[in-house]
């Protein structure tokens, strides 16, 4: 089992920035990934970004040059920083974990961005 706490999220203005953290713990296992995904009502739970243990990445095309996820393998952590939010960037975001034994999601944080 892994358990996932993630921190950050709230209120932000558009134009703003957001800070996201999720640490991981429990069967911490390699290869793995690390990442994040949003759910906006009424809508499918959809990638933000992701990095796995290798050190690669990837993004939604919505969000490519406004957010920068890293991770620290050592404290099977990961962040993801958010400039320039939008008001469609509002959405519950959820932190995931995949090892070779399935997926793992945080209880999810709200981000809302007002205009």
């Amino acid at each position: 089992q892994v358990q996932l706490v993630e921190s950050g999220g709230g209120l932000v203005q558009a134009g703003g920035s957001l800070r996201l953290s999720c640490v991981a713990s429990g069967s911490i296992l390699t290869p793995n990934r690390m990442g994040w995904w949003r759910q906006a009502p009424g809508t499918r739970r959809e990638l933000v970004a992701v990095a796995t243990s290798g050190g690669s990445t990837n993004y939604t095309d919505s969000v490519k040059g406004r957010s920068t996820i890293s991770r620290d393998n050592a404290a099977a952590a990961v962040t993801l920083q958010m400039n320039s939010l939008k008001p469609e960037d509002t959405a519950v975001y959820y932190c995931g974990y995949r090892n070779r034994y399935g997926d793992y999601w945080g209880q999810g944080t709200q981000v809302t961005v007002s205009s």
